[in-house]
């Protein structure tokens, strides 16, 4: 006799507006995901790397990277939200609200805000409101996603279609500067760069030089730390090219800790505006990346700025998005528009 006894996952006609998912396996953070994610990624920024540089800079010590607060709470809503998905489509409003030390316990809670089935009968898309808390049941991120998810009934009844409306751009008054945060005795050289907010101007394209190869190997060891169950990410069977596909997320950070080369003082991800996955990453896929500055502007801390970047990960040349037909580019695998905080 077949047991029943595991999770098959959901499909697009268990979601309903209104829904309150609690994900399961709260994940308790210490300085071993961090020594990970720095070996997975070159990733280099002084206020993640040095206790000293954070405490210069008025924290009581080197916060959790933001993207391994992303991953770990992304990762906690794929059993429930992303198992049969299709596609992962974007991301908007996210913002990371507090920071995150070693020894912090998260764990993750999503509302279905949004539901509309496609016109072939066979997906539909979800939107979720999804929030990262830590032990204290403090909200450390939220942000909203899509997906594209597979129906298991084709003759389930079709749902309301509910769209959300969605910002386009996290206002700056809704960013969230970290208690305590000063830039005043800031050090740029320890920093590994000179340039400051007021070197950027709006439109100013940032080739950020170095390319990184994915391999299969380090894909799946980044998705297992994030506890990330998706099976487009682990079995080759799931898709009809026989490809593991890459995790977006590991584009992601590949991309941010690249940019390093260019914006060493974009220290702090404070918000994700939109974010899209263009194409599809696979191993063997060398992965470069180019910024270009959309907006900058002060916080209300004194020397604390806010510069908002287009962060583009691609397999081609700098400067290059979208073809003559308005289409992302080929080679475009990421287009990420985020708020990063840097010395004024």
């Amino acid at each position: 006799m077949t047991s029943n006894k595991t999770n098959a996952g959901r499909f697009f006609e268990d979601y309903a507006v209104g829904d309150v998912i609690r994900h399961a396996v709260p994940r308790t953070l210490s300085g071993g995901e961090r020594a990970l994610y720095h070996a997975l990624y070159p990733a280099r920024h002084a206020l993640y790397s040095s206790d000293q540089f954070a405490q210069s800079c008025g924290l009581r010590g080197s916060p959790i990277d933001d993207m391994i607060v992303f991953h770990t709470v992304f990762g906690k809503t794929v059993p429930d939200i992303s198992l049969n998905a299709v596609a992962n489509l974007g991301y908007a409003e996210a913002r990371f609200l507090k920071p995150v030390w070693p020894g912090d316990t998260l764990r993750s809670t999503s509302e279905v805000i949004g539901v509309k089935q496609n016109s072939n009968g066979r997906t539909g898309v979800v939107w979720v409101l999804t929030r990262g808390l830590n032990q204290h049941d403090d909200v450390v991120l939220e942000y909203v996603r899509w997906v594209m998810v597979r129906k298991n009934n084709l003759d389930a009844p079709v749902p309301h279609a509910v769209i959300p409306e969605l910002s386009d751009v996290v206002p700056v008054s809704e960013l969230n500067v970290p208690e305590g945060l000063d830039f005043s005795a800031y050090d740029t050289e320890l920093a590994g760069e000179a340039h400051r907010l007021g070197d950027y101007a709006v439109g100013e394209i940032i080739d950020h030089v170095d390319g990184v190869t994915v391999e299969e190997a380090e894909h799946m060891l980044a998705t297992r730390l994030w506890q990330n169950t998706a099976k487009v990410h682990f079995d080759a069977t799931n898709r009809p090219d026989g490809k593991r596909l890459i995790y977006g997320g590991h584009v992601i950070s590949m991309a941010r800790a690249l940019s390093f080369n260019g914006l060493a003082n974009a220290q702090i991800i404070a918000g994700i505006n939109s974010g899209a996955h263009a194409n599809p990453c696979f191993a063997g896929d060398t992965i470069r990346a180019w910024s270009e500055v959309l907006e900058t502007a002060q916080t209300a801390v004194p020397g604390v700025g806010a510069i908002r970047l287009r962060l583009v990960a691609t397999k081609g040349d700098a400067g290059i998005l979208r073809g003559d037909d308005g289409k992302y580019a080929p080679d475009v695998l990421l287009d990420l528009d985020y708020w990063a905080l840097m010395p004024t």
